[in-house]
């Protein structure tokens, strides 16, 4: 009987081929190209010192820069909502004295930075819905232009007795009118001032409400 001779797997035959060569597990990243780059071996090593310090002086550099603008735009931001925060109690001024057909007042105080709105007293003794607002301290608020409001709006003819018609006794107002009109002898204008800019909420020229100035540069 003949003996038979088992090859190995990698055993050579003849002509010196290897037959049935071992296999190699082929690699994730091997149709890639980088099985010998050195792209594996760093991100697994992760940042280096040096990396990490030039990404903290880069940072440090964009905040010493950007910080004075941005700190300069909040300052200045709170000027104009303290504007917008005015324009809104005069349209809720002008709403109640229409809803409610009362007078209403829009008074300032611009000694204690404070101001507010509340029904004119002899037609609304007590106020349940009145407000008082406080600016922040850093801010101003003047009143310009006194006069009469636009005829063509309707407005009460003559000078009123302001102290006779409010709990806060000769301080300025905005008077609203059951009509919707504003009382003759309003502010055409109110100023909000500080952190080196303005907003100013004005009479419109058609003399029926207010609105917030456009900004001139």
């Amino acid at each position: 009987m003949k003996s038979k001779t088992r090859m190995t797997k990698s055993e050579r035959i003849p002509n010196g081929e290897i037959r049935n060569p071992p296999r190699v597990a082929a690699s994730p990243f091997a149709d890639l190209g980088l099985r010998n780059s050195g792209f594996i071996r760093h991100s697994s090593s992760g940042f280096t010192l040096i990396e990490l310090i030039l990404v903290m002086t880069i940072l440090t550099i964009a905040v010493s820069v950007t910080a004075p603008a941005l700190a300069d735009f909040f300052r200045r931001s709170t000027v104009h909502s303290e504007a917008r925060r005015l324009l809104a109690l005069t349209h809720q001024g002008q709403s109640r004295a229409v809803s409610e057909g009362i007078p209403m007042g829009l008074w300032v105080d611009a000694a204690k930075g404070t101001y507010g709105l509340e029904a004119e007293p002899s037609y609304e003794p007590t106020d349940q819905k009145a407000v008082t607002f406080t600016s922040d301290a850093d801010l101003q608020i003047q009143l310009d232009g006194f006069g009469p409001a636009n005829s063509a709006a309707g407005g009460v003819p003559g000078p009123v007795s302001v102290a006779s018609l409010t709990s806060h006794p000769n301080l300025p107002r905005i008077r609203f009118l059951p009509d919707g009109s504003i009382g003759e002898g309003s502010p055409r204008r109110l100023i909000v001032l500080g952190h080196g800019t303005l907003a100013s909420v004005e009479l419109s020229p058609n003399g029926l409400n207010y609105e917030i100035a456009p900004q001139h540069n």
